[in-house]
């Protein structure tokens, strides 16, 4: 079977001798792929013209209800994927991870969309700046979606959940997308990629597809173009060194394989869970994905006294792993991806075995179940053993990216920090302690060579998703080695595929660019009180000025008896000497609920409910006496998703100031209320 690329709305084949695919179980060919003969820089120039238009087009709301429904869409479809994914050695575990843990990336992603962004085309983002001393000019600071196009490139170990983590954020930036999966499993992301154009779900533009090489993409990307790459240190630090990359300045976001380590605190003893966790995790990274994960354990640090207590237990664990077949029942682990990857992994252990010894495994000499041996692409796990590792380097730069860990004895604390170091940077460390104060100590001083860091003892063990699971809230990447970017991180990685820029202007010009309401912007009034009005009807900057309260001491105590806050500063004058009041003050959640009985309208409208309430600050203290007003501006508005039986409805935004009668503000909050729809 030959793959095909997708390119301007056109399955294609490329021309010329493509590159065979195995079956890593059976060594039988299961496709060929190849891109020669595209025209990859008119692919490029597709997706900015078709695709980029119809994405920046669409609101946050709207390309993640599209994330969303594609979600729903690839998971109806996931035993496709799973039969598949057989091809490439994977369990169905394995396949798990990597089909319906990419489709869950799409949901997160369709979640904050719609639940921490706007309902626009851009970002306002982070508090106004106040630039001149009469507030006629400030500076805010919105996030665009780039104007070119998103170069994914992937990695073999997980053909769909490499794509989904990546294109779930590009999409919901707002910009197209060209993945280009490693050849080696390329046949399942096509099939995914076929079923995410079957779909129609996403607009024409959005995505496209290269099997085989990357030709000369990269020779014609420009300043609003992103690449993100995953793979091996080398072959990143080449690609990041392309002319038209760095004469552009073009945005380069790697995520290399790194050698990263389990700490065993000092502690722990054989008898303790936090040892038998370890043991256990230790284990299920090294055959997850028989090892072929940039997140799986590659060094094991563990305190000197331990170190046989943890080879030991390793061996046992590791005894009962049956290699084989992943269709065969009670196979756990399958074959490397192809058998290139077994001579590659091969050779980095016997370049280890030089330095460390072989504590557990034996490459010549191992049984396979279910599947002849030698035309598969099968590997037993090894672990290795290192005497003395702060003076061995090769465990340290060495990276068998397979079912592979070397063990490493520390004397005390700074000895485990140092070793974790030693690593120049990873993708992820672990710590498994019950102490807190060794959590701290190495958590501190081994984060800044870590892009992520997961502390383990018996209470988080049961909830934990593990040493080498990134999340799509969490950021994926590292210093160093790792590469020295970031993937995911929730909305972090959707600004990945926006610029930032800073306005500069009249607070009332930036409100009519933002849409959104910056203080000191001209507002208007209305004989209409604005809780009359449907969603449609507001306007942002639309503002109401109260008529005014005077608080009384009746007020205070009756608001204490109510609430059954008694606290001395409103009900104990004797009390106050040495405090910040000069007399007995109103509780804070009075002036609230005081402001609120000046601004609502109590008349039965539009408004249908108050949403919540953010931003709270108390500015001034009120004291009996004082004299209270409020000024109601609509800020932002926001309409919400129609479900069915609920009535047509959106969220807006009110800026709230309470003011005294020296025109002191007293208070701010931000009060949001639940409106309905005109239709």
């Amino acid at each position: 079977m030959r793959l095909k690329n997708y390119i301007a709305g056109q399955w294609v084949e490329g021309t010329g001798k493509g590159t065979k695919l195995y079956h890593a179980v059976t060594g039988e060919e299961v496709a060929e792929a190849g891109s020669e003969g595209l025209d990859f820089k008119a692919m490029l120039e597709y997706a900015r013209t078709v695709g980029g238009p119809k994405l920046r087009a669409m609101t946050f709301h709207e390309r993640a209800r599209k994330l969303k429904a594609l979600a729903v869409y690839l998971m109806s479809k996931k035993e496709i994927f799973y039969q598949l994914s057989a091809a490439t050695g994977a369990t169905r575990t394995d396949s798990w991870i990597d089909i319906e843990g990419g489709i869950g990336t799409l949901y997160t992603y369709a979640s904050k969309g719609r639940r921490e962004l706007p309902d626009e085309t851009f970002l306002v983002e982070g508090n106004i700046e106040g630039l001149s001393k009469g507030g006629n000019f400030i500076g805010q600071h919105i996030c665009v979606p780039l104007e070119g196009v998103a170069i994914h490139i992937n990695a073999f170990n997980f053909p769909c959940w490499g794509m989904l983590e990546k294109l779930a954020p590009t999409i919901v930036a707002g910009m197209p997308a060209i993945i280009k999966p490693a050849t080696a499993t390329s046949f399942l992301t096509e099939l995914m990629v076929r079923e995410i154009i079957a779909s129609g779900i996403l607009p024409e533009g959005a995505l496209q597809l290269i099997c085989g090489s990357a030709g000369d993409i990269l020779d014609h990307v420009n300043c609003q173009d992103v690449v993100t790459f995953t793979g091996s240190a080398h072959t990143g630090r080449m690609l990041k060194q392309k002319p038209a990359i760095v004469e552009n300045s073009v945005r380069f976001t790697m995520e290399a394989d790194s050698l990263n380590c389990c700490i065993l605190g000092e502690d722990a003893t054989p008898e303790t869970e936090e040892f038998k966790l370890f043991i256990k995790e230790v284990a299920r990274e090294m055959t997850a994905k028989t090892g072929q994960k940039c997140t799986a354990i590659r060094r094991t640090i563990v305190p000197d006294k331990l170190s046989g207590a943890v080879v030991d237990a390793l061996k046992k664990r590791l005894a009962d792993i049956r290699l084989g077949n992943p269709s065969v029942e009670g196979v756990r682990m399958g074959p490397l991806v192809n058998k290139a990857q077994v001579v590659d992994v091969s050779n980095n252990v016997k370049a280890l075995m030089k330095v460390c010894e072989v504590a557990y495994g034996d490459l010549q000499n191992f049984e396979v179940v279910g599947a002849n041996r030698e035309a598969g692409a099968f590997m037993p796990p090894v672990v290795m053993y290192c005497k003395n590792p702060l003076s061995t380097l090769e465990p340290h730069s060495i990276e068998p990216f397979g079912p592979v860990t070397t063990v490493m004895p520390y004397r005390n604390s700074d000895e485990a920090i140092e070793l974790a170091k030693m690593g120049k940077g990873s993708l992820v460390g672990s710590l498994f302690t019950a102490d807190d104060n060794i959590a701290k100590k190495i958590i501190l001083n081994t984060a800044s060579y870590h892009g992520r860091m997961l502390i383990i003892n018996k209470q988080s063990a049961a909830e934990s998703t593990g040493h080498g699971s990134p999340m799509p809230q969490l950021i994926h990447g590292g210093p160093g080695r790792a590469g020295g970017g970031e993937e995911m991180g929730g909305v972090r990685g959707v600004k990945h595929f926006m610029q930032r820029t800073a306005l500069q202007g009249s607070p009332t010009t930036l409100t009519h660019i933002c849409n959104t309401f910056l203080k000191g912007a001209a507002t208007h009034e209305d004989v209409i009180h604005p809780f009359r009005k449907y969603f449609e009807e507001i306007q942002i900057g639309d503002t109401l000025i109260t008529h005014r309260r005077t608080i009384t001491e009746a007020d205070i105590v009756n608001f204490a008896g109510i609430s059954g806050d008694y606290f001395y500063a409103h009900t104990d004058e004797t009390a106050l000497e040495g405090s910040v009041f000069e007399k007995r003050v109103a509780h804070g959640y009075f002036i609230i609920a005081a402001a609120a009985g000046l601004f609502v309208d109590p008349k039965k409208g539009p408004v249908l409910a108050n949403y919540g309430l953010d931003n709270l600050r108390f500015t001034q203290p009120v004291y009996v006496g004082d004299t209270i007003q409020v000024r109601l501006t609509c800020k932002t508005k926001t309409r919400k998703e129609d479900r069915e039986g609920q009535i047509p409805q959106g969220v807006v935004e009110w800026d709230v100031e309470i003011t005294n009668q020296r025109g002191e503000t007293v208070a701010v909050e931000t009060v949001l209320t639940l409106v309905a729809r005109k239709m």
